[in-house]
C-alpha cells in the first residue's frame, strides 16, 4: 500500500492531505475523503484512509486548518473549529478544495468520489453534499453535528447521504435530527439515517470516556457503523 502526504491549495493557504491506496491495482478507482474532528487531521483519520484503501478505494485524510496546524487541547481545538462554525461559506470552500485535490489525483476516478466525516467532520461532509459538487456520489456523517448553514440558494443534493447517529448525542438532539430529515427530503436527496439507542457522541472513538459531557465509546455501535459505512460506499460508488 502506498501512503504519502501531499500539499494542495485553498487560495493562498497550503493544506496537507494524506493519501493511501493499493499500488498493485491498475486504472483509476473511487476516492473517499476522510474529514477530521475538531482537533485537525490525525492518526484516526489517516488510519481510516488506510482501511478504505485496503477495500480498493483511494483514501484521503483531508486538512481544513492548514499544513502543520493541529489542536492539542480542547481550547485549541475549539479555537481552530470556531471560524468554520461562524462562516459556513469558508467551510464549504475549504472542503471543496480538498475534494478537488482528491479528484485530481492520478489514481482517482473524479466522477466517483465520496466523503466520510467524524464529529465536526460529519458536519463538514454534509456541507459538502449541500454544495452539490460534480463527481460526489455519497457522504457519510458519523456522530456529526447536523444543523444546516444559512446559505442561499439551496441546491438539490445529488449525492446519497448516510447519517450514523447516537440517539443520546447532546450535539445533535432530536430536533436537529428531524430538521435535517426535512432538509434532505426537500433537497431531493437519497438519504438514510441510522440512530443507535443508548449511544452518545464520539461513539467510534475508543478514547472517548466522558459520559457527563455526552461523550462515550460504544463498541457495538462503532462496529455497526463501519458495516453500514462500507455497505453504503459499495452502493454509492458502484
Amino acid at each position: 500500500m502506498r501512503k504519502e502526504y501531499f500539499d494542495y491549495p485553498d487560495g493562498d493557504l497550503i493544506c496537507e492531505g494524506y493519501v493511501a491506496y493499493e499500488e498493485a491495482a491498475s486504472g483509476r478507482r473511487p476516492g473517499v475523503l476522510v474529514s477530521h474532528t475538531w482537533a485537525g487531521q490525525g492518526e484516526p483519520e489517516r488510519a481510516t484512509a488506510e482501511r478504505l484503501a485496503a477495500r480498493g478505494y483511494v483514501g484521503c485524510a483531508l486538512d481544513l486548518y492548514g499544513k502543520g496546524v493541529r489542536g492539542r487541547t480542547r481550547e485549541e481545538n475549539a479555537r481552530l473549529m470556531q471560524p468554520f462554525m461562524d462562516d459556513r461559506a469558508l467551510l464549504r470552500r475549504r472542503i471543496n478544495a480538498a475534494l478537488a485535490a482528491l479528484q485530481a489525483h492520478p489514481a482517482v476516478d473524479p466522477e466517483r468520489t465520496a466523503a466520510v466525516g467524524y464529529c465536526f467532520g460529519g458536519l463538514c461532509v454534509l456541507d459538502l453534499a449541500r454544495s452539490a459538487p460534480r463527481g460526489l456520489r455519497g457522504v457519510v456523517s458519523i456522530h456529526g453535528m447536523l444543523h444546516a448553514p444559512k446559505l442561499e440558494p439551496k441546491a438539490r443534493i445529488g449525492a446519497k447521504v448516510l447519517i450514523l447517529h447516537g440517539y443520546d448525542d447532546p450535539l445533535a438532539p432530536p430536533e436537529h435530527v428531524l430538521a435535517v430529515a426535512r432538509e434532505l427530503t426537500e433537497a431531493g436527496a437519497d438519504w438514510q439515517l441510522h440512530a443507535y439507542g443508548g449511544t452518545m457522541h464520539a461513539f467510534t472513538n475508543p478514547a472517548a470516556n466522558a459520559p457527563e459531557q455526552g461523550l462515550k465509546y460504544n463498541e457495538a455501535a462503532a462496529r455497526r457503523a463501519w458495516i453500514a459505512l462500507t455497505t453504503f460506499l459499495e452502493e454509492a460508488l458502484a
